[in-house]
């Protein structure tokens, strides 16, 4: 008995054959990753790398080592974040899984073969078939097309995630300097506190100082202390802020620094954070304010045309308006199928043939697909134009916070802090022609801390803002 399939229908073999001349869909080397550190690259200076294998991590071990040997600038905290975040290379691996379903779209369904023996009454009769889908074969072209646009839009996602966390880094660093060097200057202020109560306990011991002045002294003392303590407490939690973007771990989480902010002491405001290949050390202050803020003309229209969300955004649109063509083509078919047939009785010539099964839309013609297809494509109509709407509001905001903040910061670095100095000498010089009290010379040094404290904070302020502007604008580079 024969089985050997009688010839494919002349259709089916012409469909066929011009899938198989274009060619299925193929795993590119490097995953879609290349686009991604392209973008990223052009936008803030800086590229991650996917870890597959030991080699990489080896070199990311060695890159670490080397990093952490100096004071960590802005810089090296965002390449260290881009490569050792686990967070983040959790996001590039879903660029695979993308790149999975773009294959899988181009490839042929599998066909499926039927065997049927039947027996009785001194007959034995076999029938073979081997069908297709034909919808699926019809539509794959458009649906890879549709893949290949996920895919992309998933390239673009897995790039602004990269630029996020970037930003997140660089927002996180700046806030760990200046934590840092406030902690230094609430140690400096608490100590001038106490040796000031000491002081006025034993004047007051002596009679030369009335119980109103000690107290005050006293609470001086006391609002300082608690001011240490709060200061410790924020360096050491924007420390391991930062210490989580960086991806670093391990016990000792102020092994280099010791800031703990106590009440009774404190060491100097560099602070390190445990790691495979040490601790990283932060530089003692912030960057100095630049010569003059940049200015930017058009930054409403260069978020909206820069940033990734909203490429996204538009990707999205274009995918789910495919979708939609292909849902109302396909409305009225769910289920054709075109099998080539073959059979064999005993005693009986053989028949060829082949089979189409079409499920006929008695009760369902699709009208509630194409329906809920133009809703999904109007939700992302309405979702793109708001992710536009927000880009261009987040770049004014960012922009304005930028100038205001770099105005605060230069005046409290070109009037109030020489003000205060000039006070400061002054005061000295006072006390030392015996014009001046102790207790005035403590409160002016006070007063002068408390100024340069602001001025940290102005200075922070100024680097955040700077931060957020690039990060509304689609990245440093990209609003130049």
């Amino acid at each position: 008995m024969s089985t050997i399939l009688s010839p494919m229908p002349q259709g089916l073999a012409v469909a066929l054959s011009a899938m198989l001349l274009s060619g299925c869909a193929s795993f590119s080397g490097d995953g879609g990753f290349s686009a991604v550190a392209q973008a990223t690259q052009a936008r803030i200076g800086q590229q991650g790398k996917v870890l597959r294998n030991d080699a990489d991590h080896q070199a990311l071990a060695e890159l670490l080592q080397q990093k952490l040997k100096q004071p960590l600038t802005a810089d090296d905290a965002v390449q260290i974040a881009l490569l050792n975040n686990r967070g983040l290379q959790a996001t590039y691996w879903s660029l695979g899984i993308a790149e999975a379903d773009l294959v899988q779209a181009g490839r042929l369904q599998n066909p499926a073969f039927g065997y049927k023996h039947t027996q009785g009454g001194g007959e034995t009769a076999i029938e073979r078939t081997l069908g297709f889908n034909l919808v699926s074969l019809i539509t794959a072209p458009l649906a890879s097309r549709i893949e290949g646009r996920r895919f992309e839009q998933a390239r673009l996602a897995v790039a602004d995630e990269a630029l996020k966390v970037a930003a997140d880094t660089r927002r996180s660093y700046f806030e760990a300097v200046a934590a840092a060097h406030a902690l230094e200057y609430a140690q400096q202020v608490r100590d001038a506190a106490e040796a000031g109560a000491e002081l006025g306990q034993r004047m007051q011991k002596a009679g030369n100082w009335s119980k109103l002045d000690a107290a005050r002294e006293q609470t001086f003392h006391s609002e300082a202390l608690a001011e240490a303590v709060r200061a410790g407490k924020q360096a050491n939690t924007s420390r391991e802020k930062l210490a989580r973007l960086l991806g670093l771990t391990g016990p000792g989480a102020g092994a280099s620094g010791g800031t703990s902010g106590s009440a009774s002491g404190g060491a100097s405001g560099s602070a390190g954070v445990s790691a495979i290949g040490g601790t990283f050390v932060l530089p003692p202050h912030l960057p100095e304010l630049p010569a003059a803020p940049r200015d930017l003309a058009d930054a409403e229209q260069a978020a909206v045309r820069n940033r990734l969300d909203v490429q996204a955004a538009k990707l999205e649109t274009e995918h789910t308006a495919s979708a939609l063509g292909l849902t109302r083509g396909t409305r009225f078919i769910n289920v054709l199928e075109l099998a080539a047939v073959r059979e064999s009785a005993s005693g009986q010539p053989r028949e060829r043939g082949y089979e189409i099964t079409l499920e006929i839309p008695l009760f369902d013609w699709g009208s509630a697909r194409v329906a809920r297809a133009e809703a999904v494509y109007m939700q992302s109509v309405n979702r793109l134009a708001e992710t536009a709407a927000n880009a261009q509001s987040e770049a004014r905001e960012s922009y304005q916070d930028y100038r205001a903040s770099y105005e605060l910061a230069k005046h409290y670095r070109d009037s109030v802090i020489p003000l205060r100095r000039q006070l400061a000498q002054e005061t000295l010089l006072r006390y030392n022609g015996m014009l001046a009290s102790t207790f005035e010379l403590l409160a002016d040094s006070r007063e002068q801390a408390t100024a340069v404290r602001a001025y940290i904070d102005a200075l922070k302020e100024f680097w955040i803002a700077e931060t957020n502007l690039d990060a509304a604008m689609g990245g440093k580079g990209a609003n130049k």
